[in-house]
């Protein structure tokens, strides 16, 4: 007889649970969780995942996060979902990997931590954490900004989406303020942003909205890897190369218009401590210029 939805039956500290409903199945780490397990019913959203889908793999650039990381957020999601996380400790100077280390305990099956001795900037350590999230066999691999300004709610929402549309490739974050949305950027980034996404689009020939919202989702295809083989020409702006990149792959925006699809979050915070400043937009137009000219000139 299958369990009803949300069914917690003989639970046994350090044994891992699987929790079945119909083609939907949830595992919680027992020793991780402990008590978490007893609001389990209460938990605002479920991550579910259809016990035949490849694992889900979201990669983490961090660089000094010590005191950032909502290391709490990330055990409660990990409690309530199947994903794997690989955290890319970009050679922080502060204690980031001690950090990493501690949110690693009881996940040892579910966390990877790479640590790279020399900040090498986010692009390098997206890729680097792709590269791995691939080599474990990943059916999605995503990357996600390490304090959370998009909250983890936001990954089931866009894993439902590439169920009912397999047509897609990519699910991105965009960062619409919306009525009955809590989406709270500084009025000078929302400016500067929506100046850089207008010419972005221009280039890419992709009517895209937000190109730098630090939270998306890719399914993994045969050609997916090919898109982080080789180093970014940015630190910042890798998002626009890869968008470039796989424009470059099928041929054409309009194809890869059809593939990609943006959703609206539901909340995203302007989180204090941001590494990026105004002034680095202006490095930022600089690096689009770049991009055009190795893949959009002839296309």
């Amino acid at each position: 007889m299958r369990q009803p939805p949300h069914a917690i039956n003989n639970v046994v500290r350090g044994q891992p649970l699987r929790l079945v409903h119909n083609n939907y199945a949830i595992h919680i780490n027992t020793v991780a969780c402990g008590a978490r397990i007893s609001a389990f019913r209460r938990a605002t959203f479920v991550m579910i995942s259809r016990v035949s889908e490849a694992e889900v793999v979201i990669v983490v650039p961090c660089y000094n996060e010590a005191k950032r990381l909502p290391v709490e957020q990330f055990r409660e999601f990990l409690c309530h979902s199947p994903l794997h996380f690989v955290f890319v400790d970009d050679g922080s100077h502060d204690n980031t990997i001690e950090v990493l280390e501690k949110l690693r305990a009881g996940f040892q099956d579910r966390i990877a931590i790479i640590h790279q001795p020399a900040n090498q900037g986010k692009a390098e350590a997206v890729r680097r954490g792709v590269a791995a999230a691939l080599e474990q066999g990943a059916g999605y691999v995503g990357y996600w900004d390490a304090d959370l300004a998009t909250p983890l709610a936001a990954i089931p929402q866009f894993m439902s989406i590439f169920y009912d549309r397999p047509n897609l490739d990519m699910v991105f974050g965009s960062r619409v303020k919306l009525l009955g949305r809590e989406v709270h950027r500084r009025a000078v980034r929302h400016y500067l942003g929506r100046v850089f996404a207008t010419v972005v689009s221009s280039i890419l020939r992709l009517p895209i909205y937000d190109t730098q919202c630090g939270a998306k989702i890719f399914r993994v295809r045969a050609n997916t890897a090919e898109l982080f083989a080789e180093p970014f020409q940015t630190r910042w702006v890798f998002d626009v190369e890869i968008l470039a990149r796989y424009i470059r792959q099928l041929g054409s925006a309009d194809r890869a218009a059809q593939r990609i699809y943006e959703f609206p979050l539901d909340a995203w915070e302007d989180i204090a401590g941001s590494k990026v400043k105004p002034t680095d937009f202006l490095t930022a137009f600089r690096d689009v210029a770049r991009i055009y000219w190795k893949y959009m000139r002839s296309a």
